[in-house]
């Protein structure tokens, strides 16, 4: 009977513990965090709900770029001599044609060493007419000292002269000869003085055209550096000349987004000043050399129809269209892990489940989208906003995302 007793009491022990408050409340407890636990993994194991991207039509592709206005003809001009400067005929902001005199420097001192060449060369030219007529006489010396002499050479033969004067005739021509030839090189002197004197007469007038300086070509003042009466020396700039339409933008762009930059390829600017202004204009150049610091490339735009009044070095936007997607499936970059500029691991829903990929992406929209660069397997759709509580399995349904 021993056991029996054992079993009652056991059993008496239990009911009153089952019936004492505190393990009342452990039970409940107990129920409370199994039912939660309950709750939570159904919510947790529940099909997530996704959007997913869908293909988007007539996409442009534009690539930005901050930069400023400039010139691409801009020269600062100045006098090759130094001297002081006596007039100045243009000013800040005027437009000057070709040829048109802007300025000059004093011309007292070079006007006298042209007129000392110039009378060099007049000296030179009656040189050579005096060696000129020095030269015929001679000629005629010559002439007649041959006659004498062939008359005399024929008359010793019949004794009728002595050998000694036919001797003398002799010499008399050769001497005649030797005064043609000196005469000659004096002509040959006295025209190489005059090649001489007419070099050094168009070096003076030369230096003296240098005192006047004159436009280059078709252009609009952007800056006078000099006043009058200031004494310049060689090199220094008088004037900063723009060639008119010569005007052009500069933008700095990106070196990740420059790859599909193309010379003609449209582009929209917005001036600083003018922020309500659309301009537009065409791509002309792409720069060789990127910046090393900044890892820009620097493009050159111009512009189809500018401003009335431009202004260097006025900072501007530039947004280059690089290409025009018919048709292109776009997925936001925040929704791409890992991007290097070439792909990334997105979120995708296969057979009704999240699965992990590995993307290609090409283009890159201004609103951070990126253009899918591979065609993806029937049934699988790319999640376009990713979602806490992902993970790889999860059922999931899927639904298409408001395209912009």
């Amino acid at each position: 009977m021993k056991p029996a007793a054992d079993g009652q009491a056991a059993r008496s022990g239990l009911a009153g513990i089952a019936q004492r408050p505190w393990f009342k409340a452990a039970i409940a407890i107990i129920v409370i965090v199994g039912v939660i636990a309950t709750a939570a993994f159904i919510y947790a194991n529940r099909p997530v709900i996704v959007q997913v991207a869908t293909a988007t039509e007539n996409v442009p592709i534009r690539v930005f770029g901050l930069g400023t206005v400039e010139a691409q003809v801009l020269s600062k001009i100045g006098f090759e001599v130094g001297a002081t400067l006596v007039e100045l005929n243009a000013d800040h902001g005027d437009r000057v044609t070709k040829g048109q005199v802007l300025a000059r420097l004093n011309l007292g001192e070079q006007e006298a060493k042209v007129a000392k060449a110039r009378a060099a060369l007049l000296v030179a030219e009656a040189n050579i007419k005096k060696a000129g007529a020095n030269l015929e006489k001679t000629q005629a010396v010559l002439a007649q000292k041959q006659a004498a002499n062939q008359r005399k050479q024929a008359l010793v033969g019949r004794d009728i002269v002595t050998q000694q004067v036919a001797e003398e005739a002799i010499r008399d021509e050769a001497v005649a000869i030797a005064d043609v030839a000196v005469a000659k090189s004096e002509v040959e002197t006295a025209k190489a003085q005059r090649i001489d004197a007419s070099a050094q007469t168009e070096f003076e007038e030369t230096l003296l055209r240098h005192r006047t300086l004159v436009a280059p070509y078709d252009a609009t003042v952007i800056e006078r550096h000099k006043e009058r009466g200031t004494v310049i020396k060689a090199g220094d700039p008088i004037f900063t000349l723009v060639a008119n339409a010569s005007y052009w933008g500069l933008a700095y762009v990106d070196e990740a987004r420059a790859g599909f930059i193309q010379e003609g390829q449209r582009v929209d600017a917005r001036l600083r000043s003018r922020p309500q202004d659309a301009f537009t204009g065409r791509v002309v150049r792409i720069g060789l050399e990127s910046d090393r610091v900044s890892e820009e490339r620097r493009v050159f735009i111009k512009g189809d129809s500018p401003p009335s009044q431009v202004y260097l070095g006025e900072q501007a936007e530039f947004w280059i269209t690089v290409a025009q997607l018919d048709k292109a499936l776009l997925i936001p970059e925040a929704a791409v892990q890992g991007y290097d500029g070439r792909e990334g691991r997105v979120w995708t829903v296969e057979s009704g489940r999240l699965q992990r990929r590995l993307m290609k992406f090409r283009h890159r929209t201004e609103d951070a989208r990126l253009e899918v660069g591979e065609s993806l397997p029937v049934g699988v759709q790319i999640v376009s906003q990713v979602e806490s509580g992902f993970r790889e399995g999860r059922a999931a349904r899927a639904i298409e995302a408001r395209t912009k």
